[in-house]
Order: C-alpha cells, then sequence, then structure tokens
C-alpha cells in the first residue's frame, strides 16, 4: 500500500478529536460511516474525519421561515417562538406513555410529545416561564396541533442554530441529524486546504471551487432543492471517478508488464475444420483479439461480453485449443454441474477430434472419478478440463495451466478468480458474461481489462417472439401449451415466489407449488419443479431430467435465469412478468431460443402495471437486442445492481452516479489518459496531486485489489 501523504493528515485524524464524541458515539459513527471500500489489509475501522466530511447530506430542511403556531400548517417543518407554559409527566405506574410540555404564542397553544425521556433532562431544557425556539413537524392529535420530538429546541439567544437551512444526512441509532450538523460544523473546520489535481482551465470552464470550498458547499446547502447545489457535486464526482481511473490505469500497466506465457497460433484450420459450423465475423474478431492476447507475452485478463446465444462458449474452446496446440493446459469454470456436463458433453468430441483430452471435474462425481480426473490433470495428459467449483480443491494441480476461462464470471467471487489464477504460471483469463454491461459501467468496474463485445448471433438462431398477456387469460395460455407440448416441445413457466403466504404476500402473486398444483391437473407427470430452497442435488437432478426429455414443462422461480442450456426449449412464461427487472426478464427469456426451432415467450401480468413496469415490457416486445436492454434498464432503474451480482472489491461512489455522470466518466478516462502520457509515473507536480487524490479516496485499496485479480 502507497504511503499516505502527511500533508493527508488532517483528513484521517480520528473522529473521537471532535468535541461529543464520547463511546456511543464513536459507536454510531463506526456503523454509519465505514467505507464502501474493501479494508485489504484487515484492520479494524475507526472513524475518521474524512469519512465525516465525505458523508454528504440526501435532503435539507428550511428552518428560516419563523411560524406562529396559528399559522403552522400540518406536514410542515415550522420553527417558532414560543413560552413554556406546562409540564405533564405521564403518571408513575403508566411510563410508557407520552410525556407533554404545553408552549404557547400569542395565536394559541402547542404539545411537545416526547417518549421515552426523562423528565429531569426536559425540566433543564424547557424550564416554565421561559421563551425557546423550536423547530420540528406540525402533527394534529385529538384536535390539537403537536409537535412531537422537535428536531431542535435552543434558548433565543442562539437562534442562529435553528434559523437557516438545515441539510439533512443518512442517520443511524445513536445519532441524531442536530449532532450531525455539530460535528459536521467541526470537522469541515478542522479539515486543510490541497494541492489542486484539476488544472486551471478545466476549474474555469466548469466554474468550479476547490476540493475543500466544494464540500462545504454541500454541507452547507443554500436551498431545500439539494440538485441546486450541481456544481460543488459535480466537481466531487469528477474527483471520484479520476481517482477510480487512475486505480485502474495503474492497474492495467501493472498487468501489463506481467510476463505470462507465449502461445502461439498452430493448427488453426485444423479447429476451424473441426466445427461443425462457420464462425460468424464477430467471432472471427473477437477470436483474433484474443489471439494476440495469447502471442503477445503479457498476461491476458479480457472480458467477453456476449448477449445470450452470441457463441462466447466456441470462442473460449478456440482459444483453449491453441492452448493444447502448443502444449499447455486449460481450465473451463462454469457455474452449475448441470451447464459443466452439458459443456464437455459437447465439447470433448471437438477436442478429441483435434487430438486432445477433455475432461470433467465436478463435485458430483464419485471420489473415484474425482481421483482419476485429478490424475489425469496433474500428469498433463488431460489438455483441457471443465470444471464446477470443485476445481478450487488444493488437491488440484496442473503441470502447465496456461488459460482460465471463467463462464458467467460473476458467479465466481474474486477471491475464488485468485485461487484459479494461482494454480498456474500467471496464466491467462478470460472472463465471460451473458448480462450485456452498459458503457459507463463497464467504463467504471471493468476499465482496467480489455473488453470485447459479440453483439451478433450465430447464423440460424431465430428472434424470440415476445408477447405480453393479462393474467385473465391463463386458460388460453395454458390451452395453446398444452398444443406445443402434444408436439414434443418443452416449455418453462417462471414465477416470482415459491409458496404463496396470503398473511404477507399478495393473493395474486404467483407460487411455484400453487402453479405446479395446477398445471400437473392438465400435464400430469409431464411436470417438474426446481426452486432455490431445493438441495442443489435435488435440484440438478430435476433439471437433468428436463434436459434428457424425462419431462417437458419445467416449472422454477429465478433459479434457472443463467447455468441452464436445454436447446429443445422453445417456450417460455414468465407469470407476474411486471415484478421482474429488465435484464433479469431478458435473461430468463434467454433459456429459450438455444436451437434451431422458432420460440416465444409469454409475459404474464397483472393489471393495473405501473408505468415503469409498462415501460420494462414494452421494450422486451421491441428487441431481442441485450445491449439495447441493458442500456434502457440502466436507463430505468438507476445504477443500482445492474450487474445483477454485487461484484466483490468494486467500488461503491459517494458522490458520483453512473448513469448520472457519464459525462464526468468520460472526461475523467480521458483525462487519466491525458496525465500518463505525459508523466507516466506522477513524479511530476500535477502528478504529485494525482497521489494525494488517490490517497484521499483510498483507491490504493481498490488498485490493490485489481491487479491481484
Amino acid at each position: 500500500m502507497a504511503v499516505r501523504p502527511s500533508i493527508l493528515y488532517p483528513y484521517f485524524r480520528a473522529a473521537t478529536i471532535l468535541k461529543g464524541v464520547g463511546p456511543v458515539t464513536r459507536k454510531a459513527l463506526t456503523r454509519l460511516l465505514t467505507p464502501p471500500r474493501p479494508l485489504i489489509d484487515n484492520m479494524p475501522y475507526e472513524p475518521v474525519l474524512r469519512d465525516m466530511v465525505m458523508h454528504v447530506p440526501t435532503s435539507a430542511v428550511d428552518r428560516r421561515l419563523v411560524s406562529s403556531i396559528a399559522t403552522a400548517n400540518v406536514g410542515d417543518v415550522a420553527s417558532i417562538e414560543v413560552e413554556v407554559v406546562e409540564h405533564r409527566p405521564p403518571p408513575a405506574k403508566r411510563a410508557r406513555l407520552p410525556y407533554r410540555i404545553i408552549v404557547r404564542d400569542m395565536t394559541g397553544a402547542l404539545t411537545l410529545t416526547y417518549f421515552h425521556v426523562k423528565g429531569d433532562y426536559l425540566f433543564k431544557q424547557l424550564p416554565v416561564g421561559e421563551k425557546r425556539l423550536i423547530s420540528g413537524s406540525i402533527e394534529m392529535y385529538d384536535g390539537m396541533k403537536t409537535m412531537p420530538h422537535p428536531d431542535m429546541v435552543v434558548p433565543l439567544h442562539r437562534s442562529h442554530e435553528i434559523l437557516r437551512i438545515m441539510p439533512v444526512y443518512p442517520l443511524t441509532l445513536g445519532i441524531s441529524n442536530r449532532v450531525m450538523v455539530k460535528l459536521m460544523s467541526q470537522a469541515l473546520d478542522l479539515i486543510t486546504a490541497l494541492p489542486e489535481w484539476i488544472g486551471e482551465d478545466v476549474l474555469k470552464r466548469q466554474s468550479w471551487q476547490g476540493f475543500r470550498e466544494s464540500l462545504k458547499q454541500l454541507h452547507n446547502p443554500q436551498t431545500i432543492e439539494l440538485e441546486t447545489e450541481l456544481l460543488p457535486r459535480r466537481r466531487l464526482a469528477y474527483d471520484e471517478l479520476l481517482a477510480n481511473q487512475l486505480a485502474l490505469a495503474f492497474s492495467r500497466q501493472a498487468r501489463q508488464r506481467t510476463q505470462s506465457y507465449k502461445i502461439p497460433v498452430k493448427n488453426k484450420q485444423a479447429l476451424l475444420d473441426a466445427l461443425p459450423f462457420t464462425l460468424t465475423t464477430g467471432q472471427q474478431n473477437v477470436l483474433a483479439e484474443a489471439e494476440q492476447d495469447l502471442t503477445s507475452g503479457e498476461r491476458m485478463i479480457r472480458l467477453l461480453q456476449g448477449d445470450v446465444g452470441s457463441g462466447k462458449t466456441i470462442i473460449a474452446f478456440s482459444l483453449m485449443a491453441q492452448v493444447a496446440a502448443s502444449g499447455f493446459q486449460s481450465v473451463f469454470m462454469a457455474p452449475t454441474d448441470l451447464l459443466a456436463r452439458q459443456h464437455e458433453k459437447n465439447l470433448a468430441p471437438l477436442a478429441e477430434k483435434l487430438g486432445y483430452k477433455l475432461i470433467l471435474l465436478s463435485g458430483k462425481m464419485s471420489k473415484k472419478q474425482q481421483t482419476e480426473a485429478r490424475a489425469l490433470i496433474a500428469s498433463g495428459e488431460a489438455h483441457m478440463l471443465v470444471g464446477t467449483h470443485a476445481v478450487f480443491q488444493e488437491l488440484v494441480g496442473f503441470k502447465k495451466l496456461a488459460l482460465v476461462v471463467v463462464d458467467e464470471q460473476h458467479r465466481f467471487g474474486v477471491e475464488q478468480r485468485l485461487q484459479l489464477a494461482e494454480k498456474g504460471l500467471t496464466p491467462h483469463i478470460l472472463q465471460m458474461t451473458a448480462t450485456p454491461i452498459p458503457r459507463s459501467l463497464a467504463m467504471t468496474y471493468y476499465g482496467d481489462m480489455e473488453v470485447s463485445v459479440l453483439s451478433e448471433k450465430p447464423p440460424g438462431r431465430l428472434p424470440i417472439d415476445t408477447r405480453t398477456v393479462p393474467f385473465s387469460r391463463l386458460d388460453e395460455v395454458i390451452t395453446g401449451l398444452k398444443r406445443a407440448l402434444q408436439q414434443g416441445t418443452k416449455a418453462y413457466w417462471v414465477c416470482p415466489l415459491i409458496e404463496l403466504d396470503t398473511e404477507k404476500e399478495d393473493e395474486e402473486l404467483a407460487a411455484v407449488e400453487d402453479r405446479l398444483r395446477l398445471l400437473q391437473t392438465h400435464f400430469g407427470d409431464k411436470v417438474g419443479m426446481v426452486h432455490g430452497r431445493m438441495k442443489l442435488a435435488e435440484r440438478e437432478e430435476v433439471m437433468k431430467r428436463f434436459a434428457y426429455g424425462e419431462m417437458q414443462l419445467l416449472v422454477a422461480t429465478t433459479v434457472i435465469e443463467v447455468g441452464v442450456d436445454v436447446p429443445e426449449a422453445t417456450i417460455m412464461v414468465i407469470e407476474q412478468a411486471e415484478r421482474f427487472g429488465l435484464a433479469q426478464l431478458h435473461q430468463l427469456r434467454g433459456r429459450v431460443g438455444r436451437g434451431k426451432e422458432a420460440s416465444s415467450c409469454i409475459l404474464l401480468y397483472h393489471s393495473p402495471v405501473s408505468e415503469n413496469a409498462k415501460a420494462r415490457l414494452q421494450v422486451l416486445r421491441e428487441t431481442n437486442d441485450g445491449f439495447v436492454i441493458a442500456e434502457e434498464d440502466f436507463r430505468l432503474r438507476g445504477a443500482g445492481d445492474v450487474l445483477g451480482t454485487r461484484q466483490t472489491g468494486l467500488p461503491d461512489f459517494r458522490f458520483a452516479a453512473i448513469g448520472r455522470d457519464t459525462d464526468l466518466m468520460v472526461m475523467a478516462r480521458d483525462d487519466v489518459r491525458h496525465y500518463l502520457s505525459k508523466d507516466p509515473d506522477l513524479s511530476a507536480p500535477r502528478g504529485q496531486a494525482l497521489r494525494i487524490l488517490l490517497s484521499l479516496f483510498d483507491y490504493e485499496h481498490t488498485a490493490a485489489l485489481l491487479k491481484a485479480a
């Protein structure tokens, strides 16, 4: 880890130096401020001023408006000058009742209501006969205006504490907004100005102030509409994205300097002749990109994005064949046992045709089979391995591992991918995903990798006919399904729940077990069921029976979203489709249309449907293009969890929002390229300031993880 510059000392002082931060508040701050970054040094987190000042308000309240009791409206936040008239503590035997204090002004009376607050404290804060300035939300109870737990109560000479626009922060148990405002004011006074890492021309063009000044503006809003604080927020968002792009650039540089096996392209024509089809132009281009990586002598770290059915697997196999031709080994990691077996079944004959041995290693194999497979791997007799998580076992050792392919890479954590990479001498890595990633997200999360995209589908793949059907026509859907199954097709029926609990869920919400019973009355033993609560072995057994034709209709939850490849399945019914996300609907739809037969997807919905849900369903009807869908999903949902599964070690941003700040992301990426082209080691004054920026945002942690991955 880089040594933190001494100029950042004020930012990393412990929050316990602030007046009012004792053991209880420190504990609350620890819960609230633990930064969204991997603590790779395993040190316990200590709240520091940097994390305080980067904890920005999410809204603001205008307490400048001084009201009278009579003019204060129910639901408003009012600031009122009152006189304390009477205390009404609860009876001794009924201590759980609220403590009430009557206050008044020239226009009427108001009740202050407190729960679980000691009377001694309230007598001291609100003595009878004294005047106070109070601020809080107005409610109505029993015909009288009340202010439950006023946000602020101060003597009149301290009215400046109330009569201003007050920032409102995300909080946790044990710390109030009033306390946070006071602590933040102290913290902002203690942090210092930093050397400027943004050029004067950019600052002037964007009308941005310095880093410290921008922070202070965000914490002292001038209106309750925080979007009006656009300039300071954009400045800080750019700083954060600049640090992110710098970390990714350093990680990429480190990887490019890492030597790996140099794999010459051999016997390529024999490979192309062995394939039962001709590669598409897109596949040929991606294969050429990856082959260039293999022959460079530098380590390949490439992400292959390809929509469902775009032909990623044959790209991976082609590279594995090139590796085998040079006397090295490769491993293809699949997320499920069923998919691993399907890959082995499809790829082993191709490997044998080329004179190579491809074997399977799965935890579902017998101990004897696993021992035999490990021996073939260790001796080098097995050139290619298709495996599941069982490959991570310490007992599995390769003779000369040169290529790791990770299918559905988000199903494997960073640590698992690291374990696999360590089984060879810096092997090349190809990570594949069928989840198309919007451009701005790819720049943020995979900027340290080379990215290849397969956007076209192989010849013969037909678009999936997608229709939206109201639930009132369920009988028609079942009748049509009956005709299709009689012709020998296979179908999926996806539901959003496992079982229906009418006390907790909408009675209209479909459940797998309920739907199974209904469909069994129509189709008998042709119907099977899988869901996430089943044991893995039981679930995979059902999937095998479906894949091998023992059943024709599979009722399921979203466990079939990835890792299922049954080309004979041509119908997908998704019930309560309006409740699913757009990317998830597309992934589910991708379970059909994998063969040469025409396929269809029926989106069953319950009315009324929200405008957002209507937009999602409309997109699915209009396009089969996963990249178009990914961008639209991003637009509708924001950054959120668009990737489906959160990636270990990837940054959450404090100031930036990826969809909103795409222009800043592009600007940061281009600026980093410019800076590093002029000053690769960041040794010039601007470069030194950029190093301070990296340490300020703790991106040395992220860079270290990315470098290791």
